[in-house]
């Protein structure tokens, strides 16, 4: 089964993404801005993307803007900010009906093109400046996200573990920002920190549909102009040895303990033991099948939840579980003997081959829709590789089961955090 592959054209400033396949009805756009994160700028990345999708010059209004995008059709456009590996990175999108299901012949592919530009090179500005308004407005809303991550314990405990395992590198910062920054950003700041993105940044423009190669080329010469810049590219960072394990025991008014533990892999996306990496983690608890599911939460009962996760270009395993306060000490062992279980290759080959096939099942599942076919893509250019999907499904299904217990052994645990009533946990 072959999938979608991205064609990728060089031009001055960025690189242009065109995949042609016709599993879409719409065509979608995608532009993606990337570069380190840093303490100094991680607030004005956050911020940037949501002024930019308030309004434009030509749409002085969000209404404005808005209804504009239900005349191209009920047109989507969104915009995001995460962070991979030690990146911060910004993605604006749009998603289009592709003009060959209308009756009529509105050239909505340009319309998409026009509409990318206008939000990326023709802001509502006052001088050298965004406009005052918009700003005001979305750094009021950026803050209340920001104040909303710790009333959601599951994401606070989440971000709390990153914070205290990482705390001297760039991946202890929350990719949306933090509320001391926002008292300092100006619509001035802001706006001359947004010109020095356009400049520096490593940009990736993903055009996604039932496309013709030569006119998505066109439209974007047209409409997508950047000045050439040799972007910063991070050396990789998965290698940093666990001196000695760390426990932070933090209270808190909550009425289930929230356990999360950090585990360095020493494995990125694109090395050659990645697939097993993916496999260890689908078999110890990334999946339902998995072993934390099955032992901590049904058979022990122990855990409203309990799973694990991977962060791909950083090379971090974090374990999440949700416990009576009172059950830290048995919860925890519970889990350290699920790793020593993997670790020394106590799991089946029908658990290998479940775990294949869901691994299998959850990439067709992203790619289902263009977004996330491009967020697979991105990958490659997070990496520096050039890992198709056809690759990815081939290397997963050889891997062997004594490459997985081989991954195992790379693993350490590094930090172990619990958010917990005040007392229980002893």
């Amino acid at each position: 089964m072959s999938i979608a592959s991205d064609t990728i054209m060089e031009k001055s400033g960025y690189r242009l993404h065109v995949v042609r396949t016709d599993k879409y009805k719409t065509n979608t756009l995608v532009l993606k801005m990337k570069a380190p994160l840093t303490k100094e700028k991680v607030t004005y990345r956050a911020l940037v993307p949501y002024v930019l999708q308030s309004n434009t010059s030509k749409y002085p209004t969000t209404p404005e803007l808005r209804s504009y995008l239900d005349e191209l059709y009920g047109a989507g456009f969104y915009v995001d900010v995460a962070k991979k590996g030690e990146y911060q990175i910004v993605s604006f999108t749009i998603d289009i009906v592709n003009e060959k299901f209308l009756s009529d012949s509105t050239p909505l592919l340009e319309k998409a093109f026009g509409l990318l530009s206008e939000v990326i090179f023709h802001p509502k500005k006052n001088g050298e400046a965004f406009d005052p308004k918009t700003v005001t407005n979305e750094i009021r809303s950026l803050k209340q996200r920001l104040q909303s991550i710790s009333d959601d314990k599951m994401r606070y405990s989440a971000t709390r573990l990153v914070e205290e395992m990482c705390k001297t590198e760039p991946y202890a910062l929350e990719a949306s920002g933090n509320l001391e920054d926002l008292k300092t950003i100006t619509p001035e700041s802001l706006f001359t920190y947004y010109q020095k993105m356009l400049a520096e940044d490593e940009i990736d423009l993903y055009v996604i549909g039932d496309i013709n190669e030569s006119e998505v080329e066109a439209l974007a010469d047209k409409y997508v102009t950047l000045k050439a810049r040799v972007p910063v590219r991070l050396p990789r960072n998965t290698d940093k040895e666990v001196e000695k394990e760390k426990e932070v025991i933090e209270n808190s008014d909550v009425k289930q303990g929230k356990l999360n533990i950090g585990y360095r892999t020493h494995i990125a996306y694109g090395d050659p033991d990645y697939y097993a990496l993916q496999l260890f983690n689908g078999i110890f608890g990334g999946f339902s099948h998995s072993k934390l599911f099955i032992n901590v939460r049904e058979k022990a009962s122990l855990a409203y939840y309990a799973a694990s996760r991977l962060e791909s270009h950083k090379g971090l395993l974090m374990v999440m579980a949700g416990i009576e306060n009172a059950n830290y000490k048995q919860a925890l062992e519970i889990i350290h003997a699920q790793m020593n279980e993997m670790k020394q290759g106590n799991f089946s080959e029908a658990e290998l081959e479940q775990t294949k096939a869901v691994v299998r099942n959850q990439l067709l599942e992203t790619i289902d829709v263009s977004r996330g076919l491009v967020e697979i893509l991105y990958h490659n250019v997070i990496s520096g590789q050039n890992i198709s999907l056809d690759d990815w499904f081939a290397e997963t299904e050889r891997t062997t089961k004594e490459e997985i217990v081989a991954v195992g052994q790379k693993i350490q645990l590094d930090t172990i955090y619990f958010l917990t009533e005040a007392g229980v946990q002893e």
